[in-house]
């Protein structure tokens, strides 16, 4: 799952949505040195991650995919769901995207010292760009896909995936939606066990 999905995952803690946040920042037992709430934010980021890269759904997904992306597949499925979750976001949560992601704004700007450096240096852009808000469009995600490609010197070509998107478009969605709810319910066990 991609940025969207992880943060809105962590239910209304502010620790565990930071720590679900940066946990791609943070290497190994790094976490430890985080207060208690950001650890078993990272910890759940990592939980999510697993479950995810293993669910027979998501790998419907990335399959129609790995033949043109390889190994970016799953980087590529990771931010189409979080399209889906974003394109349909009144049907997961009350509070109106544009509202939460400014919410969420403030919160990183509000905890900005404890963030990874690398979290700081991309902020700025996150924020500027309002990517989160973004991804529910396709011209949104298409721009997150050139940015990604960008990062790996063009290398990924997963600037193109908007392609299949659009192609494949009711598939992807309806393997979201199915997988969003088990994920939902997954989740909800493992912060109650965190």
């Amino acid at each position: 799952m991609n940025f969207l999905a992880h943060i809105y995952l962590s239910g209304d803690n502010d620790q565990i949505t930071i720590g679900n946040f940066i946990a791609d920042s943070v290497r190994g037992k790094q976490y430890k040195k985080f207060p208690e709430g950001i650890q078993k934010g990272i910890l759940l980021h990592r939980a999510i991650d697993t479950y995810t890269d293993a669910h027979p759904t998501v790998r419907m997904s990335t399959k129609r995919l790995h033949k043109r992306y390889g190994h970016y597949s799953g980087v590529i499925v990771d931010i189409l769901y979080d399209h889906f979750l974003a394109k349909n976001w009144s049907d997961y949560c009350e509070t109106p995207l544009a509202d939460y992601v400014d919410d969420f704004y403030d919160l990183l700007e509000d905890n900005f010292n404890i963030l990874p450096e690398r979290v700081q240096r991309m902020m700025p852009y996150m924020i500027s760009g309002n990517w989160l808000l973004s991804y529910a469009t396709i011209e949104g995600i298409s721009k997150v896909l050139q940015g990604m490609n960008r990062r790996t010197q063009n290398r990924s070509k997963m600037n193109n995936a908007v392609i299949e998107l659009e192609e494949f478009y009711m598939e992807f969605e309806t393997e979201f939606t199915s997988f969003f709810a088990e994920l939902i319910d997954y989740t909800k066990q493992k912060l109650a066990s965190l």
